[in-house]
Parts: structure tokens; C-alpha cells; sequence
């Protein structure tokens, strides 16, 4: 199934202080209900892949989904962006992948508009129930992101929000790298390809309390298949 959604949130800062804002993977991945990210792998082909999954819940029953995405190009000049993202159902149940597109613009000297398009693929049986109720929740889901975004930028500031996250651990996967130096030997240093985030545990989104209707409980499976999807728009968005 291939579906297109547009969706279109607002930051209520100039557009050149929302940027670095909304391009700050690890310092907003806890605005989108249910994610998480768990780490960052530096590909030598692909650069920076952020991975981490998305927790979902209906009534009792508990699932996740696991993704990654990397960028394909950002603009810092224009606020454009593209990327390439994927998930799975971690209980088998189908695969998601999008090409997302994603642009800034000034709403007004202290507001910013993001517009983002996602051409969505889903396979598998989480495709049966996902055709007209996926743009529903996925507008709802970003208007609870920006809510929770910019009640973060109040809170934190824009310095604050804005700022890099400093690596929290890494794992052992590492590669050795020159250091400059004047002296005889030089002097060598492990730099990691993959860095956890500890972050704060995220509480899985309960779908019910999002689309308030019972034709979703049909639904769930390929909904979260988006989320997953959704999830990685913060980085570049």
C-alpha cells in the first residue's frame, strides 16, 4: 500500500531560531508520543543513522516498532530537507518505509511553519486497515508533537532546546583515529561508531485515546507502522 500524507506544524519562534531547534534529533525525539531514540551509528557510506522504536498499546495489548533513517540531503540556507526512513513491526506483521520531504518557512517574525510530505509504503498485514485513517492520526499525532515542542522551548529556552546533547555512553564498535600532534608517536584515539542515548524510557501511545473511534482497533497495526515513520521527521523537519 503507498499512501501520501502532508502534514504542517507550527514553532512558535523566527524562523532562524526554530531551525536549529527542529534539527535537533536528541533534544525533541521525547515531543512525539511513544518514541524513542536509542542510539546514533555513524555509516561510512550513509553518515549519521539514527535508530530507535516506537511504543503503541491498545486497550491492554503492548507492541513496538522498530526504525532507522538517514538523511539524503538538508539545506540550511533554503530550510529543505530529505530523508529516507523504515520500520518493522517487531512482531512481523509488515514493514513500513517513506521518502519524507520537509520544508520551514516564516509564518511571521515570531512564528515558523514546517511542512512535511511523506510518500509512505506499507507491506504486509499491518496495509489491510491503513488507506484514509492514517492521515487522520498522523495530523493529530504532529499536533500533539508541536504542542509538546514548543511547551519545551518555553520551558528550556531557545539556547537551551537548541543545543547539541552531549554523548551519554557508546558501545565498543569503535574505529581508531589520528590525533595531531608535534610529538613522536602520534598518539591514536578510539572515536565510536554507535552512541546509546539514554534518554528518558518513552510511554507507549495509546491509539485509542488518539483516534477516539472504534473502526481504529482494525487500524492499529498499520498506524504504528507510521509512527515509526513519524518519529524521524524531528530531525530535519
Amino acid at each position: 500500500m503507498a499512501e501520501q500524507l502532508i502534514n504542517e506544524f507550527t514553532v512558535n519562534r523566527p524562523i532562524e531560531e526554530a531551525w536549529p531547534i527542529i534539527t535537533n534529533v536528541e533534544k525533541i525525539a521525547p515531543c512525539l508520543p511513544g518514541a524513542e531514540l536509542q542510539e546514533v551509528a555513524l555509516d561510512d557510506t550513509l553518515g549519521e543513522v539514527y535508530r530507535g522504536v516506537v511504543k503503541v498499546k491498545l486497550g491492554a495489548i503492548s507492541t513496538q516498532f522498530k526504525g532507522d533513517a538517514h538523511f539524503v540531503e538538508k539545506d540550511d540556507v533554503n530550510y529543505t530537507t530529505e530523508l529516507k526512513g523504515k520500520g518493522r513491526d517487531t512482531g512481523g506483521r509488515g514493514n513500513a518505509s517513506a521518502d519524507i520531504k520537509a520544508h520551514a518557512e516564516s509564518l511571521s517574525p515570531t512564528s515558523t511553519r514546517v511542512v512535511v510530505t511523506t510518500d509512505l509504503h506499507i507491506t504486509g498485514k499491518v496495509a489491510q486497515f491503513g488507506r484514509g485513517i492514517l492521515g487522520d492520526v498522523s495530523a493529530k499525532l504532529i499536533d500533539q508533537f508541536a504542542t509538546n515542542l514548543n511547551t519545551m522551548i518555553d520551558e528550556d529556552g531557545v539556547d537551551a532546546a537548541s543545543a547539541d546533547s552531549t554523548p551519554t555512553s557508546t558501545t565498543d564498535d569503535t574505529v581508531a583515529v589520528e590525533q595531531p600532534s608535534d610529538k613522536i608517536p602520534t598518539e591514536t584515539a578510539a572515536v565510536p561508531k554507535v552512541r546509546k542515548i539514554n534518554g528518558p524510557a518513552a510511554e507507549p501511545i495509546d491509539l485509542m485515546d488518539v483516534s477516539g473511534s472504534s473502526i481504529l482497533k482494525r487500524a492499529a497495526p498499520a498506524i504504528a507502522a507510521l509512527l515509526i515513520i513519524l518519529f524521524f521527521l524531528r530531525r530535519r523537519s
